[in-house]
């Protein structure tokens, strides 16, 4: 398999393409990203020499730059996208350019390449809100209905990967999945900003009262979950991927991280919320276990929690570069700034 990997310096990317090297070494890689802010390519220093991995830096929607970075590939898996809530509500520009133009000038590549599996990366966020204490589960056949820029920039993304698939005959399957985390995460999203702020001495802010909940998904767990995917899953069908069967609110999150790094609740801010934050996240993942075998391996929050910091604990450096904004100086020692 040839893949062309869209936003492989990024969180999510950058595990995905260090565990297909190391379950496929046989494929290729084309890591084609921009280099934003949360793209880092210190992430894949363990694979930058590897014959079987090729950096590319370019946009995802310039569409000359696409062609030339999809050529020989059968497979693209698309990551790239802006993904920051917070930062969608400051500006929700960059969100709608680059995940709904971005994505529509891939898949445009796509179509024009005979591309074998168009893989489009999503989130549970596109469905909106569930009711705090109810029973309801996101899944496949839930209405989408968008609450932020950035959950509504990647409901027209999806919408557009169907169209493709309906119009034009594009192979293509989506992932919409829960919130991720695990080593190499930007510390800007809650579990690496509290497991750092925590590690600097610092208090850990918490939106509102706390009750927000989320599905989470250990990082390697979605890995696994797009591989199956790919060989497994069916041309046009849509895959929820989550690993939680119960609710857990961020505040018990949070606990659970003081728990574990020997914290008290007195590290503990609680700062103003949001606008329009959703109540309640929680994805049906039975699709994919059922028709496909997968199941998660860090269904166990603790443990996913456990080995997350102790990522962060062994890798300062990585996150202090990230945080101060000198990992940058290490694009203009690799790549020359280009």
């Amino acid at each position: 398999m040839k893949l062309l990997v869209t936003g492989g310096a990024g969180f999510i990317g950058s595990n995905f393409i260090l565990y297909w090297l190391k379950k496929h070494p046989d494929d290729y890689i084309v890591n084609f990203d921009k280099l934003t802010y949360a793209g880092n390519l210190e992430n894949l220093v363990s694979v930058q020499n590897n014959p079987h991995y090729r950096f590319v830096q370019g946009d995802i929607c310039d569409a000359q730059a696409v062609r030339v970075a999809m050529k020989d590939s059968d497979t693209v898996v698309h990551f790239a996208a802006e993904s920051h809530v917070d930062r969608s509500i400051l500006d929700s520009t960059p969100f709608v350019k680059t995940n709904v133009l971005g994505t529509q000038v891939l898949l445009e590549a796509a179509r024009e390449a005979h591309i074998q599996r168009f893989h489009h990366i999503s989130t549970d966020e596109v469905f909106g809100a569930l009711e705090l204490g109810s029973t309801d589960k996101f899944n496949e056949t839930t209405p989408y209905n968008p609450h932020s820029p950035y959950s509504a920039s990647k409901a027209g993304s999806d919408h557009l990967v169907r169209a493709y698939h309906d119009t034009y005959g594009l192979p293509i399957t989506i992932s919409n999945c829960a919130n991720n985390y695990g080593p190499y995460m930007f510390p800007e999203k809650l579990i690496p900003l509290a497991i750092t702020n925590l590690l600097e001495g610092k208090k850990v802010p918490v939106y509102g009262d706390g009750l927000y909940v989320r599905d989470w998904l250990y990082v390697e767990d979605h890995c696994s979950a797009i591989d199956a995917v790919l060989h497994k899953g069916t041309v046009g069908e849509t895959y929820l991927v989550g690993s939680m069967t119960q609710d857990v609110p961020n505040i018990e999150i949070i606990k659970t991280i003081l728990a574990i790094m020997g914290k008290d609740e007195t590290s503990i801010e609680y700062v103003k919320d949001r606008p329009g934050h959703d109540r309640r996240y929680a994805i049906d993942w039975s699709k994919i276990h059922t028709q496909l075998g997968w199941s998660p391996q860090y269904a166990d929050l603790r443990k996913g929690l456990e080995k997350t910091i102790e990522w962060y604990t062994q890798n300062q450096d990585w996150w202090k570069r990230v945080k101060s904004g000198t990992y940058h100086a290490y694009y203009e020692q690799q790549y020359g700034g280009k």
